[in-house]
């Protein structure tokens, strides 16, 4: 630190996308103990902020701690799309008729949607349902809603679990490196109400794994969902 007050702060490693370990260093060439700094964007601090696109054991995070910048713009991941194309085809041959109902959307988008669901709903609640642009599974690429021909009452509801495609899904999405991503009763881990419709692709190996072991994306990776 100088007569003025100031001391350099040097960039030790980057811990995540959203984390940097730093080190303060006077004029003397004193060093600081190493301190965690969060430079990420979150739900709780608003949209805009620099953010990096957040990998654990090779998957991206994406939640309500865990954002991405509004250039991440992929579209929709082909290799997730043919696996989905695989499942839609499997699931009408076991008698299922399914509809994408969302897939990939822009962080522009996502805010357009955001904002709506507030002014309809109140904050509070769109919070449980709707992501923050730069937080939306959405933008990835990797996700999709999907919903029953036979009944779209049930699009969007917890219902659709309980309906014939929608118990389908559950039970197989795995096999085609699906998860459902927000499961019943998770609400405090991830952060969002029960979502039957919401499909994340992992692969088939992770997914496999993340629903033998019951476990939330969060749960499963050991991060916070919130």
């Amino acid at each position: 630190m100088n007569d003025n007050g100031e001391f350099k702060v040097e960039i030790a490693r980057q811990t995540s996308g959203t984390e940097l370990e730093v080190i303060a260093i006077d004029e003397a060439g004193n060093e600081s103990e190493a301190r965690i700094v969060k430079v990420g964007s979150s739900q709780g601090q608003g949209s805009g902020s620099a953010v990096e696109p957040t990998y654990i054991d090779g998957i991206l995070v994406v939640n309500k701690k865990y954002g991405l910048p509004p250039s991440y713009a992929p579209g929709v991941n082909q290799t997730a799309q043919s696996a989905l194309n695989r499942m839609l085809a499997d699931a009408e041959k076991a008698g299922h008729e399914l509809s994408v109902i969302s897939s990939y959307r822009s962080y522009s988008y996502q805010e357009e949607l955001y904002n709506r669901y507030v002014n309809t709903h109140g904050e509070e609640q769109a919070k449980r349902f709707a992501a923050l642009p730069g937080h939306s599974e959405h933008q990835t690429g990797l996700a999709f809603d999907l919903g029953g021909t036979e009944s779209q009452d049930d699009w969007l509801s917890g219902s659709f679990g309980d309906t014939p495609a929608g118990k389908w899904l559950a039970e197989n999405a795995h096999k085609y490196g699906f998860i459902v991503r927000y499961p019943k009763g998770k609400e405090a881990i991830t952060g969002y109400i029960y979502e039957p419709w919401h499909f994340r692709y992992l692969g088939v190996d992770t997914a496999t794994d993340v629903y033998n072991s019951g476990l939330t994306l969060e749960e499963y990776l050991g991060v916070s969902g919130r």
